[in-house]
């Protein structure tokens, strides 16, 4: 099952101009069997993507992109946002202590806006994104060498705020999922896999695979 685990819609995030509908479209036209929404600092579209899940019998995962103090967090599993920005670990401890996941987002990206050396310091990240639609090769090959280093899975996405981004970065699951309570057991379960949209088809790749060093070289035409 390929699900792109970070995706941003319009309506709660201001800076993306994709509508809920347009991410469903181009997500079934690229093969994806399921969606995360996770817009900045906001969870406010749940409802919303609740009820366009079941009238389309499209799986859409919510979550939340939280800017903590030392870098951005994809949080799922967890009812609120913080109103204002704190720690990443008091944010983490909060996120598992209501059985949610919490993946470091583009945590090597230029923009400073990962956790980086960080990662070193907190515990209880469930996975890194190694391939991120808008995060160059030396930066996801770094966030690999930590996922190796630290013994999270890796995890694949798209990081979409325009169309042409939509799915093309996902992660692999083993099986299926169709609820939350299933979509977070797999992260404590499964082994989850990056994947890339090429050529009309996901590349699907183990951690630290022979074929990554293709896929980046993809991701950085992309960005």
């Amino acid at each position: 099952m390929l699900i792109d685990l970070h995706m941003h819609e319009k309506t709660f995030s201001k800076d993306s101009f994709l509508s809920l509908e347009e991410i469903v479209t181009l997500a079934k036209q690229r093969g994806l069997d399921a969606v995360c929404i996770t817009d900045h600092d906001d969870i406010g579209i749940r409802e919303t993507a609740e009820r366009y899940s079941k009238e389309t019998g499209f799986p859409i995962f919510v979550g939340y992109e939280f800017y903590s103090l030392q870098g951005d967090i994809v949080a799922f599993g967890a009812p609120k946002v913080p109103p204002q920005r704190i720690d990443a670990q008091p944010f983490i401890d909060y996120v598992k202590s209501c059985g949610g996941v919490c993946i470091a987002a583009h945590p090597f990206r230029n923009n400073r806006r990962g956790l980086e050396e960080h990662l070193l310091e907190v515990h209880g990240l469930d996975a890194l994104e190694v391939l991120n639609g808008s995060t160059l090769p030396d930066a996801t090959e770094t966030a690999r060498q930590y996922a190796e280093r630290l013994g999270l899975q890796t995890v694949g996405a798209s990081d979409c705020h325009v169309r042409g981004k939509v799915g093309v970065c996902a992660t692999w699951f083993p099986e299926e999922v169709h609820t939350m309570e299933e979509f977070i057991r797999a992260f404590r379960t499964q082994k989850l896999c990056p994947a890339l949209y090429q050529n009309g088809r996901y590349v699907i790749t183990d951690r630290l695979a022979e074929p990554i060093g293709q896929i980046e070289e993809e991701v950085a035409e992309l960005v």
